[in-house]
């Protein structure tokens, strides 16, 4: 299922949360989004999940309008960082729930996940810890197979383990049930591998939408003798430094060409990869002129 945004606003009284935000992104994909606290990547997925609307601009799902379009949202769902909502009693009936609401949802292929991690059908929702509730919501958008599945840190109190086992289980069932997927996530380490597509979102404002690889490609790791590696990145834009006795690794933002890497390999120096949470620090970092502004949360408690 595509998205298209164009001009996307989205505003909390004087706040503008989303400011102006135009992408386009192919069905059948997984992408991320990322952004620092505030940046509204939460304010982005409401809208995307007709949770709220949109205060100017436009956004279409499948190429029709989300909010108020039941015949759109039945194929969105959106689980975020709270888990499935506390008040809905057992997990059985937030299971029940989820049927009901969900026209792929497949009830053998949710048992098997419950008792993946397990969880307790009778268990009240709202006594459940943190991890239990976000390994709850976790079941409920992967068995939901919405057509456009969103997961908005859902899994964020869900301890290594339960986390890991998440990420097999989603890759798994995209690769059996391709569908699109959009993870918000500050464990940018442990999720990027699962990226195609990457979405950065600073202040409201969408700052890059690229491939995974083309991202990558843009950070380099130099290694060597600390005299040839500050001579190879004089000029260059250096994200951070390190020495561990006669020899230093600098971190350097912006493409190398081929030229570039030859007289690196010439003067002895080593070149590799720089991980994207680095590249994320450098792109996001705070910029005195533009101070971040902080975007009011979103009701808990809400289902889609």
């Amino acid at each position: 299922m595509n998205i298209v945004a164009d001009g996307l606003r989205v505003d909390y009284g004087a706040v503008r949360a989303v400011d102006d935000v135009t992408f386009s992104l192919d069905g059948g994909k997984m992408y991320g989004l990322l952004g620092r606290n505030g940046s509204g990547k939460t304010s982005l997925l409401s809208v995307l999940a007709a949770f709220r609307r949109e205060s100017g601009g436009t956004v279409r799902v499948g190429g029709r309008p989300v909010f108020e379009n039941a015949d759109v949202t039945r194929d969105i769902c959106l689980i975020r960082d709270s888990g499935e909502t506390v008040d809905i009693g057992t997990a059985a009936d937030a299971l029940d729930f989820a049927r009901w609401l969900r026209p792929n949802w497949d009830a053998e292929y949710a048992g098997a996940l419950m008792d993946r991690f397990g969880l307790k059908r009778g268990a009240t929702v709202k006594t459940m810890s943190k991890g239990q509730r976000s390994a709850l919501g976790v079941v409920v958008g992967l068995a939901a197979r919405a057509p456009l599945t969103m997961f908005d840190e859902s899994y964020i109190g869900m301890d290594a383990p339960a986390r890991y086992a998440f990420y097999d289980a989603l890759l798994a069932d995209y690769m059996e049930h391709p569908r699109t997927i959009i993870l918000s996530t500050h464990l940018i380490e442990e999720v990027s591998p699962l990226f195609e597509e990457v979405l950065i979102i600073d202040r409201g404002r969408l700052l890059l939408h690229e491939q995974r690889e083309t991202l990558l490609a843009r950070g380099t790791s130099v290694t060597g003798p600390a005299a040839g590696v500050d001579a190879f990145t004089a000029g260059l834009t250096v994200l951070n430094t390190g020495t561990l006795g006669p020899t230093k690794v600098a971190m350097v933002y912006g493409d190398l060409d081929a030229a570039s890497r030859a007289r690196a390999r010439q003067a002895g120096l080593e070149l590799g990869p720089v991980a994207m949470q680095d590249l994320f620090v450098h792109l996001t970092g705070p910029d005195p002129e533009a101070p971040a502004t902080p975007v009011p949360a979103e009701p808990a408690g809400e289902v889609r």
